[in-house]
């Protein structure tokens, strides 16, 4: 491969990388005389057509970014059999190599790299493109210490072909968003995430979630809170540690926006240079006139100096100043204020241990800015963790002592962070009363929702079925469904008497428990239609006739079943050219990127069609 000459144009030189997807040349382009690297595809995957559209499209969507720290990419080709992306070449290793080699870095040094990537971040978010790959790996170090993301194109074509190829880039588990690894939509907030993730990686040397599969580690992306970065590394501020958990959020609105990041780093690093300045155990230099000799400290503590052998004075020869008596009453005072200061400094100490403070406020907040806000306010903090299904996993659900109390400062505070609900296995409860399923459900710590009754040779009032069923992982105030038996129906009062019946409201309930409720009316489910919603997958968010509506019996209900939105495309862009037209281009459309653990797509059974062939 070596001494090659692509597209009559870029002299390949020497291999300087190789991943499971490309190898990477340090090359030459003799149009403009300047080094490049140049990325080609393996063979492996030439013959995957879908694969390539998509590899030169978010390639050519990736050359619109012009950022600093962002590595330019200046054309996309073939040549031959090769498919190659042809990018700025960046002398220096990735931050990978960096973090290996020097352990966990300096907190200035961290900061000010995760700035770098942030702001490259924010340039590309601004533009509608999301990296989706962001992990050490993909970030090159310069020679001058600044950072600048890579793999813009050939990312976010992995990410939507990772199982198709062999899981080729695994290591990427490690950096997911949830939901990246839930197989959910994309968004800049996923990338702000996978720099948490790093921001992690680069004060502890740890990465947060490791596992014995891929599988297992986004899993626990999914469900699992991080150790504190603190407990590994107890000098990081809380400023900074409130920022790691802020973008390593389980919700994306939590987490800032990678301007909003920009600005926080900044903060921080501003106040990591103040505090460094300011910093009395820092390494100083002084002039060597302001150290006094051992043998002035002496004689300015009254200790009568000796004179050296074959060293007489005489009154009238004149004294080094630090020899003289002005000096030594300098010292003498000195001293005496110092031991002044400290004896002062120790009853302070005293004094203040029996100040008090009013304990603030910090239920609904994030671990570490509840943390930060207590320790401000010269509290101590010990942590617990609870269940409880009603606040979010890594927020505070309760302190003591409470909010407004009065305490001595320094006093402990507890304070109980949410794992969110218990996971249990839902339990069976057909064949229970109602009131009895209804006691279960409580104790149980879920709650009861709608209660659908159907037409049964069982006793009125016996569980039929649940939503969800029974088995299923479920979290602890959750809400479950129930469809109860309203007996056998009484044909000849319903012949005589009843000719007409309401419409049950089935909205928010699954399809299956939607068609029970609507056949125990005496009605037969209808059309069974799909449409793109933010409300569940699989459940109802529509039906016709409306709710309560009278219809004469064994009429139709329609009914809309939630689908998952289909992300929107990007808008159609140009290729890049520069200097020279390249024949033959390929589209410019871009596509979102999607996860590397594909959608598993949800089969609604037709019920209503088996009916239909049985009658």
């Amino acid at each position: 491969m070596i001494q090659r000459v692509l597209s009559g144009r870029y002299e390949l030189e020497e291999k300087i990388g190789s991943g499971g997807m490309a190898e990477v040349y340090k090359a030459h382009d003799r149009l403009l005389a300047r080094p490049v690297a140049i990325k080609i595809l393996h063979e492996a995957y030439r013959s995957d057509v879908e694969f390539i559209e998509r590899f030169h499209r978010e390639a050519k969507s990736a050359a619109r970014l012009s950022h600093p720290n962002i590595v330019s990419i200046f054309d996309v080709g073939v040549a031959g059999n090769d498919h190659y992306i042809v990018m700025e070449y960046v002398q220096g290793a990735t931050l990978k190599k960096k973090i290996q080699d020097e352990g966990p870095l300096d907190l200035l040094t961290a900061v000010a790299i995760a700035k770098d990537i942030a702001q490259g971040l924010t340039h590309a978010h601004a533009n509608n493109i999301v990296h989706c790959d962001i992990k050490p790996h993909n970030v090159l170090m310069t020679d001058d210490g600044h950072a600048k993301i890579t793999d813009f194109g050939i990312a976010r074509a992995v990410t939507e072909s990772t199982l198709t190829y062999g899981g080729s880039v695994i290591g990427s588990v490690h950096y997911f968003s949830p939901e990246q690894a839930r197989g959910g939509a994309i968004t800049p907030k996923s990338d702000v995430y996978s720099l948490g993730v790093v921001l992690y990686e680069m004060l502890t040397n740890r990465l947060p979630f490791t596992g014995d599969n891929p599988v297992q580690i986004a899993m626990k992306h999914v469900e699992e809170e991080p150790i504190s970065p603190s407990r590994y590394r107890p000098q990081i501020p809380p400023m900074l540690e409130a920022i790691v958990c802020r973008t390593m959020s389980k919700s994306p609105e939590i987490r800032p926006s990678s301007f909003e990041l920009v600005q926080e780093l900044s903060n921080v690093e501003a106040a990591l240079s103040v505090s460094n300045k300011n910093d009395p155990d820092a390494t100083k230099v002084l002039p060597r006139t302001e150290l006094p000799s051992r043998r002035a400290v002496r004689q300015g503590l009254g200790t009568q100096a000796q004179p050296e052998e074959n060293s007489p004075q005489t009154e009238t020869e004149s004294r080094p100043f630090y020899k003289s008596k002005i000096f030594m009453v300098s010292m003498v005072f000195v001293l005496m204020m110092g031991f002044g200061v400290g004896i002062f400094a120790a009853v302070g100490k005293v004094w203040n241990s029996e100040e008090t403070v009013t304990v603030p406020d910090v239920k609904g907040k994030q671990l570490a800015l509840a943390r930060q806000i207590l320790e401000d306010g010269k509290l101590r903090v010990n942590v617990a963790e609870t269940y409880d299904a009603n606040v979010p996993a890594g927020q505070v659900v309760s302190q003591d002592p409470d909010v407004g109390k009065t305490v001595k400062s320094d006093r402990l505070v507890t304070i109980y962070v949410s794992k969110g609900g218990e996971a249990i296995d839902m339990p069976d409860l057909a064949g229970l009363t109602k009131s009895a399923a209804t006691e279960r459900i409580q104790k149980l710590g879920l709650n009861l929702g709608s209660v659908y009754e159907k037409d049964s040779s069982a006793e009125p009032g016996t569980v039929l079925s649940h939503d969800p069923t029974m088995g299923t992982k479920i979290n602890r105030g959750q809400v479950i469904d129930l469809v109860v038996s309203r007996g056998e129906p009484k044909v000849e009062t319903v012949e005589v008497t009843q000719k007409v019946t309401r419409v049950p409201n089935v909205e928010n309930a699954s399809l299956d428990v939607a068609r029970d409720g609507i056949e125990g009316r005496g009605l037969y489910v209808g059309s069974v239609t799909s449409q793109e919603s933010t409300q569940a997958e699989g459940t109802i968010i529509a039906q016709y006739p409306s709710p309560d509506a009278e219809v004469e019996l064994g009429s139709s209900v329609d009914l809309v079943v939630a689908k998952r939105a289909e992300p929107k495309p990007e808008p159609q862009t140009e290729p890049v050219h520069e200097h020279e037209p390249e024949p033959q281009r390929q589209s410019t459309e871009t596509q979102p990127a999607q996860s590397e653990f594909p959608e598993i797509p949800v089969d609604v059974p037709d019920r209503e069609g088996d009916r239909q062939k049985e009658r």
